[in-house]
């Protein structure tokens, strides 16, 4: 049987918020800003949705 890792969430920071809405607003992709603030892709475009922040690129 394969082994399940242990998920473990992380609170989002003031710091993690200040760089999510700055790359946000250079445009940066969903990717690029996940792998800046360590967390998954759908962790981030989750918490740009409540926080009302667009992450399109175009």
């Amino acid at each position: 049987m394969s082994r399940k890792t242990k998920i473990i969430r992380r609170e989002w920071t003031r710091d993690d918020v200040k760089t999510l809405k700055l790359l946000a607003k250079q445009k940066a992709g969903v990717a690029k800003i996940a792998k800046k603030l360590k967390r998954t892709p759908g962790a981030t475009a989750a918490k740009a949705h409540i926080l009302g922040v667009s992450l399109s690129t175009q």
